[in-house]
């Protein structure tokens, strides 16, 4: 069966081209199947897996009614995370090409205020931020709702679950009661139901298949006692090496315990969790996304708004008593035509759990036996690059090509051993390849960049 073509939608022909230019040909399932209606301009209720196309989905709704010349807010995005509402705000940018010069402001907590409220006063068409960021403008009077025409909840399910809800009631009071407004969420549970029902006109339901294709997941669920769980993620690690992982846990301090336990058997983990200050937070995902690390141990709520290209592994050092949240979580591999490996450990009182997840997948569960996997050959998991953290930034008028070049042209070192370069305001993050990573610090330290020097040190032992 053939996807079907954007060109077929009520589309103008600009936001078409721009389409065709981005490669975007044919719609998604939750595309093909929420697209249509959003653009009749009714309210919906969406359900989709993570990377299932849901930002281009509400992106083109809101591309679609915006009026360039009018230089007010029209479409707000409420995202529960500040990672999220930036990925949604780049798209939003990439999509709103085609009508010139759009604004789009991310407005999200952890960075200062008052730039905000500065670049407020020239006017914004779309606001995308989370909701204790918008309501602090609210508060201030720095933004005003009431002409907007889309109002977006994106990854709802979340924003419940991380205590979003008064803010997200009050933020909805601000805005006008024509609007349209699209729910995006993977799980779609009675308490997300009950708590959106009073922000939807009749809504339209969209839900598209949430369950992975059998031959694109390799599942494999490994019963374990309960104080050997830490051991037993060790040893599906060594025996199946994947270069990625995503490894989730049900409770902070177990994500905590399992994330120190790796480390001091030599992994290259790090620990996300609700408990890290926003800096920390962005520090552990920039290693996480360079291949500086290559086990993130991470609760579901933390894992919300990660966008993570060839995910090898996805581990359930816990399994979720919530099918649909098992779907969602092994959804981070195997995207695209890539294939994916999804390990789960289940403990005796889990088994219920297990049975659970079966029946909702439609498929039985494929039980292995922990006792027949052998260490591979190659050593400690180490992560194949590391981090070296600049004191410098944008603010610095730092550039990408200024620490390439520096590192390639000034220092030798060939294009290929560097990876990814991450130029933050006060902070740049440079991926080195590990057996080059001391000497590109010592000549990077004692050398110049764009005429200065800048201090500098590595995210975790070279």
């Amino acid at each position: 069966m053939t996807s079907p073509l954007f060109s077929l939608l009520p589309l103008g022909q600009p936001v078409l081209d721009n389409l065709d230019a981005m490669q975007y040909h044919s719609m998604t399932p939750i595309q093909a199947a929420s697209l249509p209606l959003i653009l009749e301009g009714r309210d919906i209720v969406a359900q989709a897996k993570t990377g299932s196309g849901k930002t281009a989905a509400f992106g083109l709704g809101i591309v679609h009614r915006l009026e360039p010349t009018a230089y007010h807010t029209q479409a707000l995005v409420l995202c529960p995370t500040r990672e999220l509402a930036e990925q949604v705000a780049n798209e939003l940018r990439r999509l709103a090409r085609a009508l010139g010069n759009i604004k789009i402001l991310t407005l999200c907590g952890g960075t200062p205020i008052r730039p905000q409220v500065e670049s407020l006063k020239f006017g914004a068409h779309v606001l995308v931020g989370t909701p204790g960021r918008i309501m602090d403008h609210i508060d201030r009077q720095t933004v005003d709702l009431g002409a907007i025409h889309t109002l977006v909840l994106d990854e709802a399910d979340r924003m419940l679950d991380m205590g979003f809800f008064d803010d997200v009631a009050k933020i909805v009071r601000n805005c006008p009661a024509t609007r349209q407004t699209l729910l995006f969420s993977a799980t779609y549970a009675d308490d997300i139901r009950k708590a959106s029902a009073r922000f939807l006109k009749q809504p339209a339901q969209v839900k598209v298949e949430s369950v992975h294709d059998a031959g694109q997941i390799v599942q494999y669920f490994y019963e374990v006692e309960g104080d050997k769980r830490l051991a037993a993620v060790a040893q599906l690690l060594e025996h199946f090496r994947p270069g990625s992982t995503l490894a989730f846990c049900n409770t902070k301090a177990q994500c905590r315990d399992l994330a120190q336990f790796l480390q001091a058997r030599g992994f290259s983990a790090l620990a996300l969790h609700g408990d890290l200050e926003q800096r920390d937070r962005e520090d552990v995902l920039v290693q996480f996304a360079n291949r500086s690390c290559s086990v993130l141990v991470a609760t579901d709520v933390a894992a919300r708004g990660l966008d993570i290209d060839s995910l090898d592994a996805v581990i359930n050092a816990e399994i979720t008593p919530d099918p649909e949240v098992h779907i969602h979580r092994i959804g981070r591999t195997g995207r695209g035509d890539a294939s994916g490996l999804a390990l789960s450990l289940c403990a005796p009182h889990e088994l219920r759990w297990a049975n659970q997840i079966e029946q909702y997948q439609g498929q039985p569960i494929q039980w292995a036996a922990l006792r027949a996997l052998k260490p591979a050959a190659g050593g400690r998991l180490r992560a194949p690059m590391v981090t070296l953290c600049i004191q410098g930034g944008k603010k610095d008028k730092l550039r990408p090509g200024d620490l390439l070049g520096a590192l390639t042209k000034d220092a030798g070192f060939e294009a290929a051993q560097i990876g990814k370069i991450n130029i933050l305001d006060q902070v740049s993050f440079v991926a080195l390849e590990r057996h080059i990573a001391r000497q590109a610090h010592d000549k990077l330290s004692s050398g110049n960049i764009k005429g200065r020097r800048f201090k500098m040190r590595f995210m975790a032992e070279v």
